[in-house]
């Protein structure tokens, strides 16, 4: 049962330090009104000008889909590369890293020949 009170206990705490900081945060918080300017867009401090809709290539997020494509295979390849060494890791775990390798040259192969990756 004593389990059960301390994650009472930690929901209550929680529960107090979350609407204790909003309450804080309403209280320390500016309250002056601000006229139609204080609800443009700013960014780099640059005024707003045109239309805020702004069409984008799709090719850039081929380019970020790829980069995570590799990323992921990186993630998996260090950690590999480090217990592939130990004993019980042998013909097996190099075999299956190829075949995951492999499948990923297919990709950029086959990115490569649709021209994805021209800069044009």
């Amino acid at each position: 049962m004593s389990g059960y009170v301390t994650v009472g206990v930690l929901l209550v705490v929680g529960i107090v330090v979350i609407a204790g900081a909003g309450a804080l945060n309403s209280l320390l918080s500016p309250t002056r009104t601000v006229g139609s300017e204080g609800f443009t867009t700013y960014e780099s401090g640059v005024d707003p000008v045109g239309e805020g809709w702004a069409q984008s290539q799709i090719r850039y997020y081929v380019y970020a889909f790829l980069y995570v494509i590799f990323a992921v295979e990186a993630v998996f390849l260090f950690p590999w590369a480090t217990i592939f060494a130990d004993p019980g890791f042998g013909t097996t775990a190099l075999v299956e890293m190829a075949v995951f390798v492999g499948l990923l040259a297919l990709v950029l192969l086959y990115v490569w020949r649709k021209r994805v990756l021209t800069w044009t």
